[in-house]
């Protein structure tokens, strides 16, 4: 059983709309630019989404230096266009209802949009494996690929 206590949330500011935002999050072609940490890459034929409520993603990173592979995925839960996402997030074959759940939102602050990045039920063996720092190199990359860096 997953405990949804456990976890933590990256706050980022990003002068982009909330669309531009969602966009990123949802559109293949722009997911394959950066759903990976710094090292790492996403090819784009591994990429797979369907953004609607019960749907699943999946991708799968390579370790830049030994091509490790990392296969990812999960079923959403939540969809509100653009505001909020809600997917499970773990290996693409185990039971989303025992997987950690990421939430996303954007909000609109001052000309740009703040996005709220909170991960729960993340095993503590993982955090010690660097997920946090994992995520917020993956979301440096989303910065990047909005042609800005992302303010914290």
């Amino acid at each position: 059983m997953i405990d949804m206590t456990q976890g933590f949330t990256i706050v980022r500011d990003f002068d982009a709309t909330p669309q531009d935002l969602w966009q990123a999050w949802t559109d293949p072609d722009e997911a394959a630019a950066w759903w990976h940490p710094r090292g790492v890459h996403t090819p784009r034929e591994t990429v797979s989404i369907d953004a609607r409520v019960g749907g699943r993603y999946a991708y799968t990173m390579v370790d830049d230096e030994t091509g490790e592979r990392y296969p990812t995925g999960g079923v959403y839960r939540e969809v509100e266009e653009p505001q909020r996402l809600a997917f499970t997030w773990g290996r693409p074959e185990a039971d989303p209802d025992d997987a950690p759940l990421i939430t996303v939102t954007f909000e609109a602050a001052g000309s740009g949009t703040r996005m709220t990045f909170d991960l729960r039920g993340v095993d503590p063996a993982l955090e010690e494996a660097g997920v946090h720092e994992g995520w917020g190199s993956a979301l440096d990359e989303l910065a990047a690929h909005l042609g800005q860096r992302a303010a914290r």
